[in-house]
């Protein structure tokens, strides 16, 4: 097992979820990975006192919304599942907690006068929870739960690479064209970042859906990123372009040029 694999693990560690297989092979990482041991211990006591932490209220913020047919599928999504139906997800509820947890701990550090370095420790712990919520949804198989994940990857800070590089994997790989979009949506905070441009250039060249070449067009435009226009000469080229998508392209040759 590697680290990253246990990692994977841990929340189900701390709910006892894990099977003897699994269980076994994780203690004996653990054993062998003084890294991994000590990052478990130092959240252990962050998951042990979860039970006192109330339930969070979703954030409004984390509905994505930007073009009209995502809303669509999102009020469709809505209307077939109870209200507040992802709070209960295992994974978001112990770790959206966590994060409440952690910020509490926080405030009562500040409070009896912990240095700056204290504080900066409990900013990178939160980050930390924020993006094992983000990478964890994103994997799952519910186009729902990775469209959550996309949203949560807003929250983390633009200088991770692990959440950049899972979101554009997302955007080349995903099978649905909703999460794929808002994942070209959420793109945007790391777009100062060379590999991300990169990422849109690559993912424009193999994407088929109409709506989600036009999101990449528009943010490659936005970006003004002129080694774009090689592509998008050569999706002129294609016979069978979308007319739409055809228009969008001159379009946005022209304002590259």
């Amino acid at each position: 097992m590697t680290c990253e694999e246990a990692r994977g693990y841990f929340v189900d560690v701390w709910r006892g979820d894990m099977d003897e297989t699994a269980e076994r092979a994780f203690q004996t990482h653990l054993h062998s990975c003084e890294t991994c041991r000590r990052e478990v211990e130092s959240l252990r006591s962050v998951w042990e006192g979860l039970g006192a932490v109330p339930r969070p209220e979703p954030d409004a913020g984390l509905r994505t919304d930007f073009y009209s047919s995502l809303r669509e599928w999102q009020r469709r999504d809505s209307e077939r599942k109870r209200p507040l139906w992802w709070v209960r997800h295992p994974a978001v509820q112990g770790i959206a907690a966590a994060v409440v947890l952690a910020a509490g701990i926080g405030i009562g550090r500040l409070t009896l006068g912990h240095d700056e370095g204290k504080l900066a420790d409990l900013q990178r712990e939160v980050n930390d929870m924020r993006q094992m919520v983000a990478l964890s949804l994103l994997q799952q198989q519910s186009a729902s739960d990775r469209l959550k994940g996309v949203s949560w990857t807003y929250r983390v800070e633009q200088s991770d690479i692990e959440v950049q590089d899972a979101l554009l994997h997302t955007l080349k790989t995903d099978p649905n064209e909703n999460v794929r979009l808002a994942a070209v949506d959420a793109l945007r905070k790391f777009s100062r970042s060379p590999e991300t441009r990169a990422g849109l250039v690559q993912a424009l060249e193999t994407q088929r859906s109409p709506i989600v070449q036009v999101a990449i067009i528009d943010e490659l435009v936005d970006l003004g990123d002129k080694s774009s226009i090689r592509t998008m000469n050569g999706l002129l080229q294609e016979p069978e372009l979308n007319p739409s998508v055809r228009k969008r392209v001159q379009w946005a040759v022209g304002q590259l040029q």
